[in-house]
């Protein structure tokens, strides 16, 4: 792959479908209540959404072990960097020369979140569940509540100047787990200064869905100029890589309807995405899944679901829904481009084809970073970069894992 000019590179682990890479690289298109900043925006779009402009950051090198995500990864990104393998296999190969990650300047990776979230058995750092998705006997230190070791690991082999982590909210609640994560990441041999986890809401970031995420930060010290690396030690605002609030929860925050409101119905649509939704009955309110989707609020958390755990685009009014307007039209659930929408995936990215099946696809949208959060942190990142770094930088001679 040919670099683009001036461009930073990127290293993404556990890729999924690409919602951080996207954000990452921006130029895609949203809804233009979700940009507060109009320096972002690069054009408006014929459809009344715009288009934000590329970032400084570009994807080097990605990696997961779903097929379905490789598929529509690549056929979205259109480049070959994209490895299906576990990232604990790469870094054993790695470690005995068998293999080598590019250099880089960020490494990003969103790592399991199954062990940490209150939805599941939260096992956490105990899992029993392999890497290759294997049932173990004994927890391990290749389990997959122990990911986030294996991306320390590349970090450690890399040396990129910062690197960020992305898991559920429900890991900032569990026993020690968010406080052995960054010691962790701080034991990296050369340093790094790790700063406290931030639980980001992404509905204060324009994106019309309450979804929270904990980010983990790390930032190479010998990388750092003297005043950034005094000010980040001492909790200087200015040289915060947290991305700031755009909007409030009160007023102003862009909604379901916002987003959802200029799509046909499923059988008028020539999107095979939106054609697609789970035909799963209603249930029962005690059932996960089972409500209808607020239009004039934010949509709830797009989980990592499929078939009957998809909440309903709407339901009928003996069922309990609430959009007079829409009686006369059939009860469903949201179909996988509602999904994507709702995560601020642009329209032209596919999901559904290119030999991924929809309840895949809910499973790729749901497992994704929400493209336009990710594009909060890369301008916030790349805002602060030439305030961050000596130009002439490298990594130290006893910077080794």
């Amino acid at each position: 792959m040919r670099l683009k000019k001036n461009k930073k590179t990127v290293i993404s682990l556990f890729s999924g479908c690409g919602g951080m890479d996207l954000g990452f690289e921006g130029g895609f298109f949203t809804h233009p209540k979700s940009v507060k900043n109009r320096l972002w925006i690069d054009e408006y779009g014929e459809s009344g959404q715009v288009k934000l402009k590329q970032t400084n950051f570009e994807t080097v090198f990605a990696c997961d072990i779903k097929p379905s995500a490789k598929k529509a990864w690549e056929a979205h990104f259109n480049r070959d960097v994209f490895h299906l393998e576990s990232i604990v296999d790469l870094v054993k190969k790695a470690k005995i020369g068998e293999f080598e990650f590019p250099p880089a300047d960020v490494v990003t990776g969103g790592f399991p979140c199954q062990d940490f979230s209150v939805a599941g058995k939260r096992n956490g750092l105990q899992s029993m569940k392999g890497h290759d998705m294997s049932t173990l006997d004994t927890p391990s230190v290749e389990s997959r509540g122990m990911l986030y070791y294996w991306m320390r690991e590349v970090v450690s082999l890399v040396k990129p100047k910062v690197f960020i982590a992305e898991n559920v909210k429900g890991l900032v609640s569990l026993a020690d787990v968010k406080e052995t994560i960054v010691e962790d990441f701080r034991s990296v041999a050369g340093g790094y200064i790790v700063l406290d986890p931030q639980v980001l809401h992404a509905g204060e970031y324009g994106v019309p869905q309450s979804r929270e995420r904990v980010i983990f930060m790390g930032i190479r010290k010998d990388a750092l100029s003297a005043e950034a690396l005094e000010g980040l030690l001492n909790g200087n605002v200015n040289y915060n890589p947290y991305p700031k609030k755009t909007h409030t929860l009160k007023v102003g925050i862009v909604t379901a309807m916002d987003v959802l409101c200029s799509l046909k119905e499923p059988e008028y649509s020539e999107d095979a995405s939106h054609r697609f939704y789970s035909k799963a009955k209603w249930y029962g309110k005690h059932c996960q899944g089972q409500t209808e989707v607020n239009l004039k609020g934010l949509a709830p958390t797009i989980r990592s679901e499929h078939h009957g755990n998809i909440e309903f685009r709407r339901l009928s009014l003996e069922n309990g829904g609430k959009i007079e307007n829409e009686f006369d039209l059939p009860q469903r659930r949201l179909s996988v481009r509602e999904c994507a929408r709702i995560q601020t995936f642009p329209d032209d990215f596919e999901f559904v084809g290119n030999g991924v099946c929809g309840s895949d696809a809910y499973k790729l949208v749901g497992n994704a970073v929400p493209p336009l959060l990710a594009y909060h942190i890369a301008k916030r990142l790349d805002e602060l970069w030439n305030v961050y770094f000596n130009v002439s930088a490298i990594p130290r001679e006893d910077m080794v894992a």
